[in-house]
C-alpha cells in the first residue's frame, strides 16, 4: 500500500511539471514595466492627516508596542490645547518586516501602509525614516476620520463640563 502512495505522489509531481513545461513564461521588464501589487498589499508606511489638517498620530505607542522586530521609536508631547501628539516619529524600514500590526494596532488611523514597494537605498542610514519623511497631506484611506471628533473628547474644556459628563470624582473621598 505504501509503494502505491509513493509511485501516485511522483506522478502527480511529474504531471504538475509537464503541465507546466511547454507553457511561455511571463517575463516583466521591471524598471520599465511594473506589476500592479494587489489591493491589500502591505508596504511603505505613512503617517496621515486628520481632514482639519493636523496630525493624527497621539503618540500612544501601541504600535511600537505591536512591532515585532521594534523598529518603531517615537517620544509624545502635548500641545497648549491639551491634545497629545508625537514630538518626533522614526521607523526604521531596514528592519520592518511590513507585517501591518502597526497600522492595525494604531487607534487613530494615523499608521497606514501603501502600496509602495520602491524603497531601495545603497546607504543602510538612509532607510531610517523620520517624521516629516513619513507625514503625508492627505487622510489616507479614510480622509474623513477624525479621532478628536469620533472619541468625543473635548481636551480643551475640563472634565466634566461637557452637559453629558458627570463631574470628576474625588478618590480620597471614597477611602473609609
Amino acid at each position: 500500500m505504501r509503494v502505491i502512495n509513493d509511485i501516485t505522489a511522483i506522478l502527480t509531481g511529474m504531471w504538475t511539471t509537464w503541465k507546466h513545461i511547454f507553457r511561455r513564461p511571463v517575463t516583466i521588464q521591471y524598471p520599465e514595466e511594473k506589476r500592479i501589487p494587489a489591493p491589500r498589499f502591505r508596504a511603505r508606511i505613512i503617517l496621515t492627516r486628520d481632514p482639519d489638517g493636523g496630525e493624527r498620530c497621539v503618540a500612544c505607542y501601541l504600535c511600537s508596542a505591536a512591532c515585532p522586530v521594534d523598529c518603531i521609536s517615537m517620544q509624545s508631547a502635548e500641545a497648549d490645547d491639551g491634545r497629545r501628539y508625537a514630538e518626533w516619529f522614526r521607523i526604521n524600514f531596514s528592519r520592518c518586516i511590513f507585517c501591518g500590526l502597526c497600522a492595525e494596532a494604531c487607534p487613530t488611523m494615523a499608521i497606514q501602509m501603501t502600496p509602495d514597494f520602491e524603497i531601495c537605498k545603497r546607504d543602510i542610514m538612509d532607510l531610517v525614516y523620520e517624521k516629516e519623511d513619513l507625514l503625508v497631506n492627505h487622510g489616507g484611506k479614510d480622509p474623513d476620520y477624525n479621532f478628536y471628533r469620533h472619541a468625543g473628547i473635548g481636551v480643551t474644556q475640563p472634565r466634566g463640563s461637557a452637559a453629558t459628563e458627570d463631574p470628576p470624582v474625588d478618590v480620597r473621598g471614597l477611602m473609609p
